[in-house]
């Protein structure tokens, strides 16, 4: 790789993938909608250009980025990713349309490679629904925009004749993030000492450091295989309680969680689901940070973060 685009780049994954490529050399033109992303971007690095830009503007987007030579496009822009958005189903549709545009773009820029960042809950989004009897919740609408967006782009791509490569993320966490999903809500409860009530947490979880998502993206930049998905995890998943109980320790040793008192209305998938062989054998990928370690780092920023204000 040698010029990338990254959308979404002031964005939490795709601003520590950022990074990651210029720290190998790579020239980056970052994309996102933001005036100034210099809380999460090195805008003074020769090898970076920052473009506000909106995405659904492909004439924008063909314009800007048609004499550049961009050999690979790392997708992570999804307008509600977190938030009352994430159930939104226009949102979603939108966002899944607007990842084909942007991979007919890419082709029509003579890109030949596309990285798009998918997510675990695909796999819980399509076995609940098509379970008998189940009753899937509205939290399942980011999943379904998502495998909507991957079905369609791998049609897409083999039509027009460009590499696309998915990858499934897990459940990314570390220093950076300030949404309130699960670690980070956890994390903040043991900082204030308030009750740690959870379900049973016996559902199958993986949980991986932001670095370690950044670096697997960069690899499969580099060796990730056209029309395969790859699960980007820590390989050591399991049931979310033994990563809870962790994290409970590190951050607030005194608590007593209680499990069980939350019930669970998700979809406990298969261990199996999880394998990061695919990803291992194809772009030597290993995770170097610890659950300990990132929980570790991310309870300290958390507290920092939380002191400031």
């Amino acid at each position: 790789m040698n010029k990338v685009i990254i959308t979404g780049a002031a964005g939490f994954v795709g601003a520590a993938v950022v990074k990651e490529c210029l720290s190998k050399g790579i020239f980056v033109y970052a994309v996102d909608i933001v005036e100034n992303p210099s809380s999460r971007l090195e805008l003074s690095n020769k090898n970076l250009v920052y473009r506000k830009l909106d995405i659904f503007n492909k004439s924008d987007f063909l314009n800007y980025f048609k004499d550049k030579k961009i050999d690979t496009i790392f997708h992570f822009a999804w307008i509600g990713s977190a938030g009352p958005l994430r159930t939104d189903i226009n949102c979603q549709i939108n966002n899944a349309k607007m990842s084909v545009e942007l991979l007919k773009s890419a082709k029509d820029i003579g890109c030949k490679k596309f990285v798009c960042a998918g997510s675990i809950m695909e796999f819980e989004a399509l076995e609940v629904v098509y379970a008998q009897n189940s009753k899937p919740q509205e939290s399942f609408i980011y999943g379904i925009g998502k495998q909507l967006a991957h079905s369609l782009c791998k049609i897409i791509s083999n039509k027009i004749d460009i590499e696309l490569v998915w990858a499934y993320i897990t459940n990314t966490f570390g220093v950076g993030e300030a949404s309130p999903r699960l670690i980070n809500t956890t994390i903040k409860k043991c900082i204030y000492k308030e009750p740690l009530q959870f379900t049973s947490g016996v559902q199958n979880y993986d949980f991986i450091y932001i670095d370690d998502v950044a670096h697997a993206f960069y690899l499969l930049g580099l060796h990730g295989i056209n029309n395969k998905a790859y699960v980007i995890g820590s390989g050591n998943a399991g049931p979310l309680r033994r990563f809870l109980e962790e994290l409970v320790y590190i951050c607030y040793k005194e608590a007593k969680p209680i499990f069980g008192d939350i019930p669970f209305t998700g979809v406990n998938l298969d261990i199996s689901v999880f394998s990061t062989h695919e990803i291992e054998k194809d772009c030597g990928f290993k995770p170097k940070v610890s659950f300990k370690e990132g929980i570790k780092k991310t309870h300290k920023w958390i507290l920092e973060q939380e002191q400031k204000q």
